[in-house]
């Protein structure tokens, strides 16, 4: 058994999505990072206020 480790793979800049208009995959990995972050939001308002986000609003 070698105790060499493997040579790193760097990242290239090709290799990363790059920012454009419409339906591109960086579009939909930025709308799923910010969904993640607005429901992580909501349960955190609901678990402080201990009331669901429409009371919360006063729309019910």
């Amino acid at each position: 058994m070698s105790s060499e480790m493997p040579p790193k793979q760097s990242v290239e800049p090709a290799d990363l999505p790059e920012p454009a208009f419409g339906w591109t995959p960086y579009a939909e990995q930025i709308n799923g990072r910010f969904a993640m972050v607005g429901f992580v939001a909501l349960l955190v308002l609901e678990f402080f206020t201990h009331q669901d986000l429409i009371t919360w609003l006063g729309l019910r």
